[in-house]
Parts: structure tokens; C-alpha cells; sequence
């Protein structure tokens, strides 16, 4: 039941009203209790945005007056976005930060931990919320995984040709997801294992930015073929047995495309020509605002930092000077972190967070911070940037819901609304996991990445990390700086030598081919059918993905 849209002005729905609230508590529990399951189990957070929508549109076909709310598509949108945001809350921004210092054998340090983490996923969504609409995170950028909410959303509630269009998708996605595909088929000779086909990369294809994709796919195969690419003669001295992690090359190729980026984004917001004044007054959130947004973020990063490092007892562990430089550093790391898995995020759909984290955490290692502070470090890290990916790919299924910004007051209040449900999940998500922790630890369960970043911290850094780290950073940085800040090809090529996820990277550009060949044949025409089909693909593969995770999951 779509909202008429007539001369009076559109009031969005308010989370507070009862049922709402109602539905979206229970559906915010449900995603936390599976996100820390999936976490633990399978070391991954299955996306449930779609599941929240689909219970709203359940429930409202219910012969029952109370449920009739929930035929809104405002209220769906609500719903998805409590559920998801508790899901990777629970799991991404908080079990996991957590679980690092556990695994130290400092129990003390567990509760400080989960303090400052959440209070950084709480700013983080904040961040975005303030950012979304910008030139720096445009709501007319891809956030794929949003697209294909929106569309599955109004597919229910319309009908019709494009609703048989998502149909198609949605079933391509879920049959394909199906197939599994032995590695030696894709040039992986005397392997005997198998690899699913990643459909959701393959719809990506359709919605992002072509460049960006094309580097993200080419980043994957090159990950994924290392050991036959460089395991020979020529590359032993710089890439031992042509280990591209052990060279720590996507390490360095990060920091190099971070940085860049980051500059990128200061540079944008700093610009104050003519263009500029016309492309911030279009967007609907000035440039000004996001200054004010990302000073607010470096103040509340800072102060975030501090109470991490008193709470946690650093003030004995350190000298003064070196408990400042961690503030500093941990602050700048949250910060950096949290814009590379937006940028990632944004125009694939895909973010590296566990590995940036690694990469902020063997920078702390350089600079020489004792083992309670790196904990504290890498979970600070670890915690900014799913959040701010999430919020970004709710905010987007809500603009594209609200009419693609054709009503401002009305986009604003359901943006609003949005944060609302947000916040709202992630305080469930903190009581979840507060209440369950203890458990989770009785039972030695943890992400697998935290084994990663507490063996990393136990090892130390190996001779010549740095110099390499340096070393890769100055070709990221140029391909970065070559791309641009609209294309972001070298986050993004990091991003794909960071994913160990060859045939991600084949679904990617066999999109992209499939993509470009839909183009000549529709031309402009056919593209919005292209992005209907996508979506379909993408929530097909989502909800895949979300049951075999959960059946897996609950089997171990």
C-alpha cells in the first residue's frame, strides 16, 4: 500500500507508534541473537535486511487491523533497517571487538572494550546519517545492497511488469547461488575443492560504477591467482612463494588508496567554486554541514579514544607521550577505517573491515604499543565502518522509497525515522550481547578473525614489514589519485586483493560484460529494467546466503 502522494504533505510513519515498535524490537532481537551465531559459527554476518521487510509484508496480509500498518512500504523500510543494523551491531561492532582482549587472556579489559565500541558504532551511524546525501557519499551512488531492498520492497507492493522483472532475478539469484563450481575449472589445477558462485557480485555488476568494479574484479583475481601468478623465479624477492598477504602487498596497497581518498574528501568538501555551490545545493546536504559532521566525528573519536585508553588502564602501561600518540593515532585509524569501508561499500557493496582493522593494527605494532593497547586498538578499529556501510545501504532503500528525493521535508523526516530505528536496534543489540557474552566465551566462541588479529598481536611484526607496507603504498596511491575521488579504483582494487574470493571476482566482470552488452542492445531505455533485474539477483543471493548461513551455523 503505497502512501498517496497528493497535494498535502506526506507525513512519514514514526517509529514510536506501538506496532511499529513493537515489530521492530522483536524482528532487532531475532537479528542480533543471528548475527552473533553466524559470526561465531561461520566467521561471517549474513545481511537481514531483506528478512525484516518480508515479516512486515507477511504480518500485513494477516486478516487483522493491527497489522495493517505494516503495509507500508515507510514501515518496511523501518523494519529492514532495525533488523540489519542490529545484526551488524551485534556481531561486527560489538561480539567481535570484544572478543580480541579475551583471547589476550585480559578478561578485564572486555568490558572497557565494549564500551568504547559502542559508543563508536552509535557515532559511526550517526556519521553517515549526517554524510548521506553529500557529494562525498551521494545518495544517487550505488549502495547496491539498498537498491536491492528498495526494489524488493516496491515489487510487493506494486506488481506488475517490474515486479515479474525482480521475480526473474530474484529466482536467477537463489538457482544459481545453488551451483557450486570445482576450482580446477577456473584454472586452479589439482584442486579438489569447490567454490559457490557469489551472485550477489554478479548483480553489483549492473548498479555500480563500471571502473570501480572493473579494478574491484581484477583485485579478487589477482588475490585469488597469486600462488600461480608469482610463485616463481621472477617475483621470489618481492613476493615469497607468491603469498600476496604474507608480502603484505593489499596491506600496503590500502594504505596508499586510504590515504589518497582521504585527501580526496578534504579536498571536495574544501572546494568552493561555482560548480562546487551548484553540485552541494543538488545534493541537499551541504558541504558545510558535512565539515560540521566529520569535526563532530574527529571530537567524538578523540573523546572515544581517551575513555578507551583511561578505562582500560593504559595511563600504567604507557608514558605520556606515547598514551597522546595511541589517542591520536587510534582516533585517525577509526576515522580512516570507517571512510575506506564507506567508500568500498558504497560502489561495490562489498567492505573489507576485518582486513583494514589488521591494517591498523600492524601499523600500531610498528609504532610499538604494548599488547593491551593493540587490543584495545585493533577493537576500536574493528568496530567503525559497518555500521556506517549499513546505515548507508538503508538510507539509500529509504531514498529510493520515498521517491528519490522529490519531496525534501518528507526524504528528511523518513531519513530521520531511519536513525531512529537504528539507534534503537543497536541498544537492543548492545543489551543482546551484554546479556550473552559470558556464554559465547564459556564455550571458547569467538570470530575466527579475532584468532587473526590476537595470533598477529602474540607474533609481533616481522623484519621488513614497514619498508613493504611503503613500498606497495606508493602504487595505490597512484591509482587512487588517477581515479579519482567519483571512481575510487584504488580502494576498491585493494579491496579486491584483500578478499580471498576468486570467483567473486569472475561473477564480477562477467556482470560487467553481461552489462555492457544489455546497454548496446536496450541503450538508456533498458536501463532502468537492468537495475530492477539486478536488485532481484542481489535479494535472491542475500537470502540464499542469509538460510544456508543459518542452517550451517545452528549445525555447528
Amino acid at each position: 500500500m503505497t502512501e498517496p502522494t497528493g497535494a498535502g504533505p506526506q507525513k512519514h510513519p514514526s517509529l514510536f507508534e506501538p506496532a511499529t515498535l513493537v515489530l521492530i524490537g522483536i524482528l532487532s532481537v531475532f537479528g542480533a541473537i543471528i548475527g552473533m551465531q553466524l559470526l561465531v559459527s561461520l566467521g561471517v554476518t549474513a545481511n537481514t535486511s531483506l528478512i525484516g521487510a518480508m515479516a512486515a509484508m507477511a504480518l500485513a496480509r494477516l486478516p487483522l487491523g493491527l497489522f495493517l500498518r505494516y503495509r507500508s512500504i515507510h514501515v518496511q523500510n523501518l523494519a529492514q533497517s532495525a533488523i540489519s543494523s542490529a545484526t551488524f551491531g551485534a556481531a561486527n561492532s560489538l561480539l567481535l571487538p570484544i572478543g580480541i582482549p579475551f583471547l589476550l587472556g585480559r578478561p578485564d579489559l572486555v568490558l572497557p572494550m565494549f564500551a568504547g565500541a559502542f559508543m563508536a558504532m552509535l557515532l559511526d551511524a550517526y556519521l553517515l546519517y549526517r554524510m548521506f546525501d553529500s557529494r562525498v557519499f551521494p545518495a544517487t551512488g550505488a549502495w547496491p545492497p539498498g537498491v536491492a531492498a528498495a526494489e524488493a520492497i516496491k515489487a510487493g507492493d506494486e506488481g506488475g511488469r517490474k515486479a515479474v522483472l525482480m521475480g526473474v532475478g530474484f529466482v536467477t539469484g537463489i538457482a544459481v547461488s545453488f551451483i557450486k563450481i570445482p576450482l580446477a575449472a577456473i584454472g586452479f589445477v589439482g584442486s579438489t575443492a569447490v567454490s559457490g558462485i557469489p551472485m550477489s557480485a554478479f548483480g553489483v555488476a549492473f548498479i555500480g560504477n563500471i571502473w570501480a568494479l572493473t579494478m574491484f574484479g581484477i583485485g579478487l583475481l589477482l588475490r585469488g591467482y597469486s600462488g600461480q601468478l608469482f610463485n616463481n623465479e621472477t617475483f621470489a624477492t618481492l613476493i615469497p612463494k607468491g603469498d600476496l598477504m604474507a608480502a603484505y602487498i593489499p596491506h600496503g596497497f590500502m594504505i596508499g588508496a586510504g590515504v589518497v581518498a582521504l585527501f580526496q574528501v578534504v579536498q571536495l568538501l574544501m572546494q568552493r567554486n561555482e560548480a562546487a555551490r551548484k553540485a552541494e545545493a543538488a545534493a541537499g546536504t551541504s558541504d558545510a554541514a558535512v565539515r560540521r559532521a566529520l569535526g563532530l566525528g574527529t571530537i567524538g573519536y578523540l573523546v572515544i579514544a581517551v575513555f578507551i585508553a583511561v578505562a582500560g588502564g593504559l595511563m600504567s602501561d604507557m608514558s605520556i607521550g606515547m598514551l597522546t600518540l595511541f589517542v591520536l593515532y587510534a582516533a585517525f585509524a577509526a576515522y580512516v577505517h570507517e571512510l575506506i569501508v564507506g567508500l568500498a561499500a558504497m560502489h561495490s557493496g562489498w567492505f573489507p573491515a576485518f582486513a583494514v582493522a589488521l591494517i591498523t593494527l600492524i601499523i600500531g605494532m610498528l609504532i610499538g604499543f604494548p599488547i593491551p593497547a593493540l587490543a584495545l586498538l585493533v577493537g576500536f578499529s574493528a568496530a567503525t565502518g559497518p555500521a556506517f556501510a549499513d546505515m548507508g545501504y538503508d538510507l539509500k532503500a529509504g531514498y529510493i522509497l520515498r521517491g528519490n528525493g522529490v519531496d525534501p521535508a518528507f526524504e528528511l523526516d523518513g531519513r530521520r525515522q531511519q536513525l531512529f530505528a537504528a539507534m534503537f536496534a543497536f541498544v537492543i543489540a548492545g543489551i543482546v550481547v551484554l546479556v550473552s557474552y559470558q556464554s559465547y566465551f564459556a564455550q571458547n566462541l569467538v570470530a575466527p578473525v579475532d584468532k587473526v588479529y590476537a595470533a598477529t598481536i602474540k607474533a609481533g611484526v616481522a623484519p621488513g614489514v614497514a619498508w613493504s607496507l611503503f613500498m606497495w603504498a606508493i602504487p595505490g596511491a597512484i591509482l587512487q589519485f588517477t581515479g579519482g575521488p567519483k571512481r575510487q579504483i584504488g580502494v576498491l582494487f585493494a579491496t579486491g586483493l584483500l578478499i580471498n574470493f576468486p570467483m567473486a571476482g569472475w561473477a564480477v566482470l562477467f556482470g560487467i560484460v553481461c552489462r555492457l552488452i544489455w546497454e548496446k542492445l536496450r541503450g538508456a531505455s533498458g536501463e532502468g529494467d537492468m537495475e530492477v533485474f539486478a536488485a532481484g539477483v542481489i535479494a535472491g543471493d542475500a537470502i540464499f546466503s542469509f538460510f544456508d548461513s543459518v542452517l550451517k551455523g545452528f549445525k555447528r
